[in-house]
C-alpha cells in the first residue's frame, strides 16, 4: 500500500515537473556548454552586427543583460564546448552570451586599421551613397571578412577600384604545384640554357585578366564618414554625379567628376534681375558601362559653361586608358595667370605609367609638357 500512494504521489506531481525537465534539455541541446573551454581574458572580439544582446546563459529562455553594438570590443572570457557560444566582457563591465558568428578577430580588426592608415592621405575621387545596408569588406572579394555595418543612404568617399571573380577569392585559379624534374628535362633544361632567353613584356600592375569563363565585377575602395576605410561592391553604390552634367554621359558610365572652374553670371531668378550666380566647368571621367575592365576610366571630358546659349558644351574630350587618382590643382603660368590644371594618369604600350598634365584658359585646354617632352598632334575639339 505504501508503494502504491508514493507512485500515486509522483504521478500527481509530474506535470509541475515537466516544464522543468523540458527546460534542462533545452538548455543541454542549445547550449551544449560544459564551460569547460576557457579563454582566460586575453583575447578581444569585436562586434560585426548592429547591435546584439548580452544573454545571461545559453539557453533557450534568458535574460538579456545588456547590449553591444557594431564595432565594439570585448573581452573573451569563455567559450562553449561546441564553440557555438562566447561568453565576454563589454566596455562597460557588463558580461553575458553571444554567438560567435557576431564576433570577429584581433587580426580583422588590424586589417581594416591597415587600410585607414595607409589610404589617411587618399585624395577622394568622388563621393557615392550606398543603395541599401552594406557590409565593409577588408578585402575586395564577395567571401572576405567584414567588419563595419553601413546604413542605408550612407555618404562615402571613394578612393581607389578594384576587379575580382564574381565567386570571391575561391573563384580565383590554384597555382599549379612544380612537378620535380625527371632526367629527360634536366636535358631540356641544360640546352635551354645554351639559347637566348625570351624577352618578357613588363605588364601593367593594374590590369587584372580574369580567368576565362569567370565573370568580374569592381569594387570601390572607401571612406566613411567616421574615416573607416574598407572596400564595397560597386553596384551597391550610387555616384553623386551632378544633374545638369549626366545627361551628357552618352551611354557611358560617369566614374567621377572634379570643378575645374566657376563663371559668373546673371541670375535671371533674383528679384531685381541684377543679381549673379557661379556655375561650375567640370572634368568628367567615364568608362565602359560594365565591369572588369581593365582601366579605372578611359575618357576625360571637359565641360565648359556658353553664357550666351546658356548650356554645357564640350570643350575637350580625349580617349585614353587612365589610372586613378585624378589630380585637380592650380598653377601659375607667368603672363596667363593662375589656371585651373589637372593631370592623368595612364600606362603606355609597355605597361609603364605616365603622367599628363592640362591646363584649362577660358574655354580652352592644352596639354603642359613636361622638360623635354616633344609635342604632339592636338585632339580635335568641338
Amino acid at each position: 500500500m505504501r508503494t502504491t500512494h508514493v507512485r500515486a504521489s509522483i504521478a500527481r506531481q509530474s506535470p509541475k515537473l515537466l516544464p522543468a525537465i523540458f527546460l534542462f534539455f533545452l538548455s543541454a541541446i542549445f547550449g551544449g556548454c560544459g564551460r569547460n573551454s576557457r579563454a582566460g581574458g586575453t583575447e578581444d572580439a569585436y562586434v560585426s552586427a548592429p547591435q546584439v544582446a548580452l544573454r545571461d546563459r545559453v539557453a533557450a529562455v534568458y535574460n538579456k543583460v545588456g547590449f553591444v553594438g557594431n564595432g565594439d570590443r570585448v573581452r573573451v572570457l569563455e567559450r562553449s564546448s561546441n564553440k557555438r557560444f562566447v561568453r565576454v566582457r563589454a566596455a562597460d563591465g557588463k558580461e553575458g552570451w553571444i554567438e560567435q558568428r557576431y564576433l570577429v578577430g584581433q587580426d580583422i580588426y588590424d586589417g581594416f586599421a591597415k587600410l585607414a592608415q595607409e589610404n589617411s592621405k587618399t585624395v577622394s575621387q568622388a563621393t557615392a551613397v550606398t543603395r541599401r545596408i552594406v557590409n565593409l569588406h577588408v578585402l575586395p572579394a564577395r567571401d572576405s571578412d567584414s567588419l563595419y555595418q553601413l546604413k542605408d543612404a550612407a555618404k562615402v568617399e571613394l578612393l581607389k577600384r578594384a576587379s575580382t571573380p564574381k565567386g570571391g577569392l575561391k573563384a580565383l585559379p590554384k597555382p599549379e604545384k612544380a612537378s620535380e624534374p625527371s632526367s629527360s628535362d634536366e636535358d631540356k633544361k641544360s640546352a635551354a640554357e645554351d639559347e637566348p632567353a625570351p624577352k618578357i613584356e613588363p605588364k601593367s600592375k593594374k590590369i587584372a585578366t580574369a580567368p576565362t569563363g569567370i565573370g568580374m565585377e569592381d569594387w570601390w575602395l572607401v571612406r566613411d564618414q567616421q574615416k573607416r576605410v574598407g572596400w564595397l561592391l560597386g553596384r551597391m553604390l550610387d555616384v553623386d554625379i551632378p544633374l545638369e552634367i549626366a545627361q551628357y554621359a552618352e551611354g557611358q558610365r560617369i566614374i567621377a567628376s572634379f570643378v575645374l572652374s566657376e563663371v559668373t553670371v546673371r541670375d535671371e531668378a533674383s528679384t531685381d534681375g541684377t543679381g549673379t550666380k557661379k556655375i561650375p566647368q567640370y572634368a568628367v571621367l567615364m568608362s565602359e558601362p560594365r565591369d572588369g575592365m581593365p582601366f579605372d576610366f578611359n575618357q576625360v571630358r571637359v565641360f565648359t559653361w556658353n553664357t550666351k546659349r546658356s548650356r554645357y558644351e564640350t570643350a575637350y574630350r580625349e580617349r585614353l586608358n587612365g589610372e586613378l587618382p585624378f589630380l585637380v590643382s592650380n598653377e601659375s603660368f607667368g603672363k596667363e595667370g593662375t589656371l585651373p590644371v589637372f593631370t592623368v594618369r595612364l600606362r603606355d604600350a609597355d605597361g609603364k605609367l605616365l603622367e599628363r598634365k592640362y591646363k584649362m584658359n577660358g574655354v580652352m585646354v592644352r596639354r603642359v609638357l613636361a622638360p623635354g617632352e616633344a609635342p604632339t598632334v592636338a585632339k580635335r575639339r568641338r
